[in-house]
């Protein structure tokens, strides 16, 4: 399995972002598909996740009702689009997998490397 993150970048605040995650080796119907964010100095923070072949969807109170998970099979790829974007947003962002139903969205069995997003401006 192999994750790899890109889409990271500078945006000033009320900026837009979108992730993305191209996967390989899994299929994600049968994963619980994560975003994981790790500011400065802190510790891990889950910020989205996407389960099964309904695409449900889960997010942080932190994060609700500005960012957007989605995946796109036929590429293989998660996205995280985000909206609204604050300077406590700033962090790497991972892509996280589980295979299985998620139980608490802290079980993962596979990682990407991270992409940054800072926002300041």
């Amino acid at each position: 399995v192999q994750l790899v993150e890109s889409g990271g970048g500078l945006v000033q605040p009320g900026g837009s972002l979108r992730l993305s995650c191209a996967a390989s080796g899994l299929t994600f119907h049968d994963h619980a598909m994560s975003w994981v964010r790790q500011a400065p100095g802190k510790g891990l923070e889950w910020v989205s996740g996407i389960y099964g072949y309904e695409k449900y969807t889960y997010y942080s109170d932190s994060v609700k009702g500005r960012f957007t998970i989605s995946t796109d099979n036929a590429k293989n790829t998660l996205y995280l689009q985000m909206n609204s974007l604050r300077p406590e947003d700033t962090a790497v962002y991972y892509c996280a997998a589980y295979k299985g139903a998620p139980l608490n969205w802290n079980e993962y069995d596979h990682w990407g490397r991270g992409t940054q997003v800072t926002v300041s401006s």
